[in-house]
């Protein structure tokens, strides 16, 4: 294996001026620097990473922690994440907890192992030891898509709770009164901020809010499908299904189908995060999209600036807005329901 030592001699340069062109440091001549690079490919030189590292105390990774990686929303938040961080010359460490809190520990001590320069996070729960866990390890750490209350860290999300207060004024404004929402997991705040959207939005409109038609599950396509089950078995039942997220989205539509029922004739659909153009034919559901790119993108643009030492003083909470998409899920102008 080629040495530093060994491209400096085929160069005919000393190691440092080698070292300079591999770290783009210092001063080197346009001419130098071209018989260093030939030098580099002709000897096929792998520069020591790990020896730079140590260094530098600086690794060049990132980790970035989802809680379900086969969820298209979130392969587009970590395309955001990637091309941010190799526009910066950082690699991404991906890890995928299936909302477990478990997975979540585990992988949070894997990282800090592997001695990352920072950490993107999306919590499973709103527990504020996460947080503390990795800030206790002098790394910086920005939480992505959901809130922690009582935490003091850097937070790029959506607006959640305003995208489901206007996709239900959508559904209230089609004229429905009874409309189930179908709601992610207890304590994760996504899941919590909709249900207060949801719930603002009827309160304004004087629709009582019926905690029958409120249903707590997971972001899965299975509790989508359990949770429609249950909405239609309240009687009177619902004109209308809100679906969280857009797994929910799905199971909910599977539900209908195998009940002989159809979207919108038979009852309305809406839902929280749009699928990609590439994998929707014929785009279907009304949604509030979320620009997720973007918000994976800024997030790890928002960490660098804190590794760089260029953020403000002060931690941030980004704040997204939501885009309402309507389409024939939602349906057409009902009669008025009771409320």
């Amino acid at each position: 294996m080629a040495t530093i030592r060994d491209v400096a001699k085929r160069a005919g340069v000393a190691p440092i001026t080698v070292s300079r062109v591999i770290n783009n440091s210092g001063y080197v001549n346009e001419q130098t620097r071209a018989r260093v690079e030939a030098a580099i490919a002709d000897l096929g030189y792998v520069p020591n990473v790990l020896a730079r590292s140590l260094r530098s105390r600086r690794t060049g990774t990132l980790g970035l922690i989802l809680t379900d990686i086969s969820n298209p929303f979130w392969t587009t938040v970590a395309r955001g994440v990637e091309d941010a961080a190799s526009d910066a010359g950082f690699n991404v460490i991906l890890c995928n907890t299936d909302e477990s809190e478990i997975e979540q520990d585990k992988y949070l001590h894997v990282l800090m192992q592997k001695q990352v320069d920072g950490v993107l996070l999306v919590p499973a729960s709103s527990a504020v030891e996460p947080v503390k866990f990795i800030q206790s390890q002098n790394t910086p750490v920005v939480v992505l898509d959901r809130r922690i209350p009582n935490s003091q860290t850097d937070v790029v999300r959506c607006d959640s709770e305003d995208g489901a207060y206007q996709l239900t004024r959508l559904l209230l404004a089609l004229g429905h009164r009874r409309i189930a929402m179908l709601s992610g997991p207890r304590g994760v705040s996504t899941a919590e901020d909709r249900v207060s959207g949801y719930r603002r939005a009827l309160q304004e409109a004087g629709v009582a809010v019926d905690t029958t038609l409120v249903f707590y599950g997971k972001f899965s396509l299975e509790s989508g499908y359990s949770m429609t089950q249950q909405a239609l078995t309240v009687t009177p039942r619902p004109s209308a299904l809100f679906a969280s997220n857009n797994f929910i989205a799905i199971g909910a539509l599977r539900a209908l189908r195998d009940a002989g029922l159809r979207v919108p004739e038979d009852l309305a659909l809406v839902g929280f995060d749009d699928l990609p153009a590439a994998l929707v034919v014929d785009p279907f559901l009304t949604v509030a999209a979320q620009p997720a790119y973007e918000m994976g993108r800024q997030a790890t643009e928002l960490l660098l600036a804190r590794l760089s030492g260029e953020a403000p003083p002060a931690y941030q909470e980004i704040i997204l807005p939501t885009e309402i998409v309507t389409r024939q899920s939602s349906g057409q102008i009902l009669e008025q329901q009771g409320g």
